[in-house]
């Protein structure tokens, strides 16, 4: 009889053995997994805290660009109905201190078309606001054409009346 019980109990050793390396198998995936998950983890952190903050696709927001002003010589016409004239100073806002030398060096031709331009109006077309930001738009049309036939155009951003009279 006592053999029948060493053979049981030499039964659950081997059953034993077999059941430990089952249980290790069961531990080794989530050990593995456990370690993935840590290192993913510590990686997407150290990544985090390392970016600038802004997205590497898109390009960093420049600082408005100050306005470059282009104040013209003051302007005297006699207007259309002859017996009124016209004083004004214009300033011209453009895009960049190029657009500034461009109109410079061109500046007999951009007076004579404004002088052109001014000098066709008669006093009753100049009362209302809305008729003097329709003079300005004729204006900025006449400096933005090219100087040269095959040019580009000038860039002007807007134009500013700093004196306007009509005596």
């Amino acid at each position: 009889m006592a053999r029948p019980a060493a053979s049981a109990e030499a039964v659950e050793p081997d059953e034993a053995a077999e059941a430990a390396p089952a249980r290790k198998s069961k531990k080794m995936p989530l050990i593995i997994g456990a370690l993935v998950l840590l290192l993913g983890g510590g990686g997407a952190a150290a990544w985090f805290f390392t970016q600038s903050g802004e997205p590497a696709g898109e390009a960093k927001e420049e600082l408005p660009k100050p306005p470059v002003y282009l104040p013209l010589d003051t302007f005297t016409v006699n207007l259309q109905d002859g017996a009124q004239y016209m004083q004004i100073d214009i300033t011209l806002q453009v895009a960049d201190q190029a657009e500034v030398d461009v109109i410079k060096l061109h500046m007999p031709r951009v007076r004579s078309r404004l002088l052109a331009l001014l000098s066709s109006k008669y006093a009753d077309d100049l009362v209302t606001a809305e008729d003097k930001q329709k003079l300005a738009q004729e204006i900025r049309a006449q400096v933005k054409q090219p100087f040269d036939p095959k040019g580009k155009p000038q860039q002007v951003d807007d134009v500013l009346f700093t004196s306007f009279v009509i005596q």
